[in-house]
């Protein structure tokens, strides 16, 4: 079995601005959601609201009616970052264990990832489209010990794989992304906002813009040539 520092290595990986190169929710709220949205989304960035507040409050913004043009609109324009399919293909030679965890949603998530065979590893939030607007479901909330109200808590599912058996990793982009990145053993940010966090911090970072340059980072982690 593959082991870093004796422990198994695991990556929680992000979706939206991470295996897709831009964020799926705020190109949603742009091309569907009426005027009032961006108030909203700079009320997440600056933590006025919570994650879950305003992901909530933002998508009860759309009918439900919209749906089926929302994930045909977000299989038109997301673009899955370089060396994606690379990375995966390295974990498994490797022995690492792979999670997806995204504070996307999974009508417009697991479309994207099915080509992958992802299902059984992505954690994110669930859809109701029962009523007259998209309503948002919580099937990964907080547990005890995390107080941030994040909707889909990436702190609270780095916990469910214990710091003694796991050597945890973290590939991320934004504020979605930092609680986990404070538990993480190692942390690669592909944006300005994590990767500033992380500095400030003093969080184990690498910086990175394709996914070539994670599986490099891995490889020295495992002692494996780049060049092989």
């Amino acid at each position: 079995m593959s082991t870093i520092d004796g422990r198994k290595p695991i990556i929680f990986c992000d979706f939206d601005g991470t295996i897709t190169t831009k964020d799926n929710i705020i190109a949603i709220m742009k091309e569907f959601a009426p005027p009032g949205w961006e108030q909203i989304k700079d009320d997440i960035l600056a933590q006025r609201i919570s994650i879950r507040e305003g992901v909530g409050a933002l998508f009860s913004l759309i009918p439900v009616e919209r749906k089926a043009e929302i994930i045909a609109f977000v299989q038109r324009q997301a673009t899955i970052r370089a060396g994606f399919q690379e990375l995966l293909d390295f974990t498994k030679e490797y022995g690492f264990d792979f999670k997806v965890v995204s504070g996307g949603i999974d009508f417009f998530v697991e479309p994207m990832l099915a080509p992958y065979k992802l299902t059984d590893s992505l954690y994110c939030n669930g859809s109701d489209f029962s009523g007259a607007t998209i309503q948002i479901l919580w099937p990964h909330a907080c547990d005890g010990e995390c107080t941030n109200d994040c909707g889909c808590c990436k702190p609270s599912i780095l916990r469910q794989y214990s710091a003694n058996d796991y050597y945890r990793i973290v590939i991320g982009d934004s504020i979605t992304d930092l609680q986990a990145a404070k538990l993480a053993d190692e942390v690669f940010a592909c944006d300005d906002f994590l990767l500033e966090k992380c500095q400030e911090l003093g969080l184990r970072h690498t910086a990175f813009s394709s996914f070539h340059e994670v599986i490099a980072g891995l490889k020295v982690k495992k002692g494996v040539s780049v060049n092989e």
